[in-house]
Order: structure tokens, then sequence, then C-alpha cells
């Protein structure tokens, strides 16, 4: 590997040591930022989990640092079905990301179910599959499947939009 590329390798994993970093302060800042009742409160708090994951993320944070700087390194990725000579397929990405926009400007108006099924739909296809009627019944199975969870299971209200009287 010529140096270059690992100066490059040691920026790239020196900047995810910093973002854990910035992370795990912020996990904290806002744990202790919460407010809690002691009657609402269980045994343990609400506090509790949050500040230990960012504790976590800050002492990970600093390991991943300290092994850079003593010259540790990443191994490249090295799945069999990763061709790594390859650049990234943009259009790909674009696609997804079109899927991803359309969900984010349908979910308020169509509701869950219906910009759901459009964004499994367009993953699929973007991800490549041609089976077009296939993927739109799973889409729509999928989506009005997870409204489902989430609205009966989770008590979480997702928007039904259009669908509004009939789920």
């Amino acid at each position: 590997m010529s140096t270059e590329v690992a100066k490059g390798r040691d920026r790239a994993e020196l900047g995810v040591a910093a973002f854990l970093l910035v992370v795990g302060i912020v996990v904290l800042v806002d744990a202790v930022s919460l407010e809690t009742n002691i009657a609402q409160r269980g045994p343990i708090g609400p506090k509790a989990i949050p500040l230990l994951v960012g504790a976590l993320l800050l002492l990970v944070s600093g390991l991943l640092a300290r092994d850079v700087w003593r010259g540790g390194r990443g191994e490249p990725e090295g799945g069999e079905d990763v061709d790594l000579t390859h650049g990234t397929d943009w259009k790909t990405v674009a696609l997804l990301a079109a899927a991803f926009l359309a969900n984010l400007l349908l979910i308020e108006r169509l509701g869950w179910p219906v910009s759901g099924a459009v964004l499994f739909a367009g993953a699929a296809a973007a991800m490549g599959s041609r089976h077009y009627i296939r993927d739109i019944v799973i889409a729509g199975v999928m989506s009005v499947g997870t409204w489902y969870l989430f609205v009966l299971g989770l008590g979480i209200d997702l928007p039904v939009g259009i669908l509004k009287g009939i789920l």
C-alpha cells in the first residue's frame, strides 16, 4: 500500500474516532439534560442507559484513536461479493436517494402505507430487481404490515393518509 493511501486511511480512521467522540459528547450532554420525576422513574431511571452509551462511545473513540496513532489499521473490505476495483455506482445511489425523497414528500399527503410501498418498490428497482409487479405487491404488504406493527403493536401513530377509514 502506498504511503499516500496509508495517510488517507489514517485520516479517515481518525475521522471516525472524532465522529464517535462528538456523538458520545452529544449523547452525554443530552442524557444529563433529561428531566426526571422521582415518581415516574423506575429503580434505574431514564438517564442510565444514555449515560452508559455516551461513556462507551467516548471509550471506543479513544481506543480507536490510540490504535491508529500506534500504527493499527482497519482491514479493507474483503467480502466475496464485493468488487473493490469498481467505483461507486452513482446511478443506484441516485435512484435510492430518489426513493427516499419520494417517501419524504409523500408520507404526509398519502400516508405511510402508500409512501412506504413507493420506498420499498423503488429501492428494489434501484437495486436491480426487474420483477415490478411482484415488488409492488411485496412492498404493499410490507408497508401495510409495518404500519399495523407501529400503530397497533408499538402504539406509534404513523400517518394513514388516503387509506383513512380503510385501514
